[in-house]
């Protein structure tokens, strides 16, 4: 657990005699696709990392309608701020594939950072690059078109070489959802930009054809 720890970006500063109160708090969890790993509601305890998988962070209306606000990758958290509130999550998290977690304990932790103002620090940092990750997701919500955002993410998942396929394994509503987008405008621009040229899609397998137009094409 230790070991595991001290691969966290906000941990792996510390040295092991540091890490092992934390490490005592701390509890592992395995999820398979679509195993849920919290709902809205539950109680917040700790705060959780992903060592390896992806999971989603969503909302569901009262008519089953899922709206995703995040995507969480290896190395990243979640759970931190609501733990500093005493608050219930206010989002339901999901494996979107096999994915291994550590589940931080609240009291673990607190007890470590009154000793160490080091790692306060450090998660206010992780704090604060969220917000301003949160304030350019409103940004781009508000001030650039639903093309703009799919070529930003499709840029941002891309290996950089032209004509190269790259796969994104999460499900195209999935994606759609998490920019803001109904499934159906979400392939209406697919196969816009298909049509041009710019991108070629087969399943999950894309490939970008010409970087320069796609990243010149408005919408």
């Amino acid at each position: 657990m230790r070991d595991l720890l001290s691969q966290v970006p906000l941990f792996n500063e510390l040295p092991p005699q540091d890490l092992e109160p934390i490490a005592c708090g701390t509890t592992e969890i395995s999820a398979v696709r679509g195993d849920i790993i919290f709902r809205r509601g539950d109680p917040c305890v700790g705060f959780h990392v992903v060592v390896y998988g992806q999971v989603k962070l969503l909302f569901v209306s009262n008519s089953g309608v899922e709206r995703v606000v995040r995507l969480i990758g290896p190395g990243d958290g979640f759970g931190e701020a609501l733990m500093f509130m005493g608050q219930d999550y206010i989002v339901t998290a999901e494996a979107l594939r096999d994915t291994l977690l550590l589940h931080v304990g609240r009291d673990a932790l607190f007890d470590q950072l009154d000793r160490n103002p080091g790692v306060a620090r450090k998660m206010l940092a992780g704090l604060s690059r969220r917000l301003y990750s949160l304030m350019g997701d409103v940004e781009a919500y508000t001030l650039h078109t639903g093309a703009q955002r799919l070529i930003t993410y499709l840029l941002r998942e891309w290996r950089g070489e032209a004509g190269e396929p790259f796969r994104i394994e999460i499900s195209k509503a999935v994606v759609a959802s998490r920019l803001n987008l109904t499934p159906e405008h979400f392939s209406r621009i697919l196969r816009d930009l298909s049509d041009r040229g710019l991108i070629r899609v087969r399943g999950r397998e894309y490939t970008i054809l010409d970087p320069d137009g796609l990243k010149a094409y408005k919408g």
